[in-house]
This record gives C-alpha cells, structure tokens and sequence, in this order.
C-alpha cells in the first residue's frame, strides 16, 4: 500500500509522530510525558462504517485485530483518526512485543490512543496537542465500545521526575 492510500482526500499523507532518542527526558513547559509501549504503531482509521488499522510502514492490521476495529468502530464519530498503539500484555499489565506477534494477539490486542488527528472530517493536526487530547479523551468517554481501545496516560510534569516510570515526550 502506498503513503497516498493511508490517507483520505484532504487530509494529505499523516506520518504518526515517532519519539527520538535523548539522553534525557526534555524539561520545561510545553512538553508531555507518556508511557512508552512495545508494539504495533497503528493509525487507525473510521470512514464511515468502514475501519482499517494502518502500520505506520502501510500494513493493514485491520484483519489481525479484530476486536479493535470493532472498538473504533463504535466510536461516537462519523468519520476520525486516531494516532496509537497496539499491545498485547503479560500478567503484570506491562506490554510484551512478542505477545503481539502471537496468535493470541486476535483477542488481546488493545488500542492505547495518543492522538486524534482528525474528528468528523476536521483536520486537527495544528491544534494543540492538549486540545486533541481532550478531544479524544471525550470521544473514548463517550463510546459506548469495550477495553479494547483506552486513552494512553500522559504527565504535564517535569522531565527530569519522569526518567523513572519509562515515559517517552511529546512537544
């Protein structure tokens, strides 16, 4: 699949936002802080009735997570795009990356959101990452669908007190 068929006319082509490395987590206001997972960057994608989960190398997972498709599928929306990840977890709650790969994965898989990047054919990629936030918190609050997609937690504190819990920044 091609970057031009990830997209819908109007929107252009959207590359999720991939974390750099730094030797230190960035302090300072205007930062974010969230968790980083181990799995699958999916952009996932409501058109309509129609859903499609997009590797960020343009691999449909559509098929492959099931139970996540039907998740964005009840969203209160006629149309979005939400910017997340895939993960299946152990029995301690963390995400295992070889877990994904299984085929258990089918049933297990959870949509952990970061971003929404597009909510009833409204481009918000220029709005702040705050505002975006609030819109997806509202728009997962409001479904009527199961765990199979959450909101990913982040921290508006300081870098240097985030070093510890594993959280990756956003600007």
């Amino acid at each position: 699949m091609s970057l031009r068929e990830r997209t819908r006319p109007g929107l252009g082509i959207i590359e999720p936002c991939l974390p750099s490395p730094a030797k230190v987590p960035p302090s300072g206001p205007g930062w974010l802080h969230e968790i980083e997972h181990d799995g699958f960057r999916i952009l996932a994608r409501r058109d309509g009735a129609a859903v499609r989960l997009i590797t960020r190398h343009g691999n449909d997972l559509t098929a492959r997570f099931p139970l996540v498709a039907s998740a964005v599928a009840a969203l209160p929306a006629r149309s979005c795009v939400i910017d997340g990840e895939a993960i299946v977890c152990n029995e301690n709650g963390l995400a295992v990356f070889e877990l994904i790969r299984g085929h258990g994965s089918k049933t297990s898989a959870v949509l952990c959101a970061f971003d929404l990047l597009e909510l009833d054919g409204r481009d918000l990629r220029r709005r702040p990452i705050e505002e975006r936030k609030t819109l997806l918190a509202k728009l997962l609050h409001d479904s009527d669908s199961d765990l199979s997609i959450v909101l990913n937690e982040h921290f508006e504190e300081d870098g240097a007190n985030c070093i510890s819990r594993g959280l990756s920044a956003r600007l």
